[in-house]
């Protein structure tokens, strides 16, 4: 394969136009990624459960938890497959492309029964009772049954990104896109089910993905082509992508947990303000719906974050460390231009925004008001400043191109996770309220963010003193 068969080279050039044109195929896939779960809740708001977009809501950050394991190592597939690439090296692409496509399968595999097996518990651990936990339980159920297809749809993801192909994905999600909001209406609307329903019509789309996707990829003549022949773990490679995956992995994981802690803090609030034996939860309902709002503008936002990981690892390939620092500050430029203009969207149509959530304005003192305050209480404090995050991300980000995948976790578990651990075990029981909880994420994710800021200019500095480096 010759260079003009890479797709895209990013080791030269002006690098601003190429990371937005990288970039924006990412980021309306990652939109079209998110809309399966907005769809998921917008649509069962229309079932007869009342809470069933809490239901759903409550289930994200345990199921973020057994999911980032192997999205932490679909990092590490697409950093050792990028940097193959911009080595040139056809043979390593080729051990690395089907080395990770059996690493997915066997986490998506193991990710599944696990996350089956203790669901129940885990929920009702977070607070969860009555028929929000039964609710929560069927959805995580079928949910995770459809666990191994996305585990392998995200590996064929980064693959494509890591050659710089990132339209594939945008297309083949758009019709998998399309497909899961007619299930969901079919299931939901024709058929009656509620958080059963759009769970099914989830992991049938996940499947259709998957499905495309290899053959895409089988019927690429390049470094990555796809055959069943070749397939099976080739020990080089799997040390190399375990090596750069692990850390991201467990940062994912650890992540989820920090984040199980706050939605069993927001269950609290949630307790404190409704009254006994209530069958709607306002809060737990509300911030739900705020949060998968605001996911729109952290998907958006990680499109940068994964463009600078791609980058900085074809870069690194070709021995080219003088381009990471621009790469660095234009994922920054970048990634503030996308944050503040989805954040300020968002907040400009909140209101219309949270009604297809089924949370709308009520009376002073109603269960609807309450939901809606909760909603708008979170939008505030974690929307509006949301490009902040995306900053740290792409810190993190470039750490993990240069190869310090395990100091990029190390920084983002101290200054973010362990932060919020921290603050919710000594500041929340003080003040048990929505904005004591939220406002400790834009301070982590300043801190967060200023200290990988330092620790890559240190890096970058001795790693051209040490030589080889154009």
């Amino acid at each position: 394969m010759t260079a003009a068969k890479r797709e895209v080279d990013f080791t030269q050039g002006r690098i601003f136009p190429k990371l937005l044109l990288f970039v924006l195929p990412i980021l309306a896939t990652n939109l079209l990624q998110m809309f399966y779960n907005a769809a998921d809740m917008m649509v069962v708001s229309l079932s007869k459960e009342a809470n069933a977009v809490g239901a759903i809501g409550t289930t994200s950050s345990f199921i973020h938890l057994i999911v980032n394991v192997f999205i932490g190592f679909s990092v590490g597939a697409n950093v050792v497959v990028a940097r193959h690439i911009g080595a040139n090296d056809k043979e390593k692409t080729q051990r690395a492309v089907h080395t990770s496509l059996i690493m997915a399968l066997i986490f998506g595999v193991a990710g599944a029964a696990i996350g089956i097996a203790v669901s129940r518990p885990i929920l009702q651990a977070m607070g969860n009772t009555g028929s929000l936990l039964n609710l929560a339980v069927t959805y995580t159920y079928i949910y995770f049954a459809g666990v191994p297809f996305l585990a392998l749809t995200n590996y064929l993801i980064s693959i494509f990104r890591a050659k710089g192909d990132a339209k594939t994905p945008l297309i083949v999600l758009s019709i998998a896109g399309i497909v899961n909001v007619g299930l969901n209406l079919f299931f939901v609307v024709v058929i009656k089910f509620s958080v059963e329903g759009v769970a099914i019509a989830t992991s049938l789309a996940n499947v259709l993905s998957f499905v495309i996707l290899l053959v895409k990829l089988r019927r690429d003549k390049d470094f990555t082509t796809f055959s069943f022949r070749k397939l099976k773990i080739e020990r080089k490679a799997f040390g190399d992508i375990v090596k750069i995956g692990l850390p991201a992995a467990i940062q994912g994981a650890l992540f989820s947990l920090s984040n199980m802690l706050i939605q069993s803090s927001i269950v609290t609030v949630n307790n404190l303000l409704c009254p006994t034996g209530s069958d709607y939860q306002p809060v737990v309902n509300g911030s739900a719906a705020s949060a998968n709002i605001e996911g729109f503008v952290y998907t958006s936002m990680n499109a940068v974050y994964q463009g600078v990981i791609t980058f900085t690892s074809q870069n690194m390939g070709a021995r080219k460390v003088k381009r990471v620092k621009p790469i660095l500050y234009n994922g920054f430029l970048l990634n503030t231009i996308i944050g503040l203009t989805m954040s300020g969207l968002v907040l400009l149509f909140k209101n219309p925004l949270l009604s297809l959530y089924g949370v709308k304005a009520g009376v002073e003192g109603s269960l609807e008001s309450l939901a809606m305050q909760a909603a708008t209480t979170r939008m505030w404090f974690i929307c509006a400043p949301y490009f902040l995050c995306g900053l740290m991300e792409v810190c993190t980000g470039v750490l993990r191109g240069l190869g310090r995948s395990f100091t990029s976790t190390v920084i983002a578990l101290v200054g973010s996770c362990l932060l919020r651990v921290v603050w919710l075990w000594t500041i929340f029981p003080f003040k048990q309220t929505l904005e004591t909880i939220f406002i400790c994420y834009p301070i982590t994710w300043i801190l967060t963010m200023l200290t990988a800021f330092f620790v890559i200019q240190v890096l970058i500095k001795k790693l051209i003193k040490q030589g080889d480096w154009k």
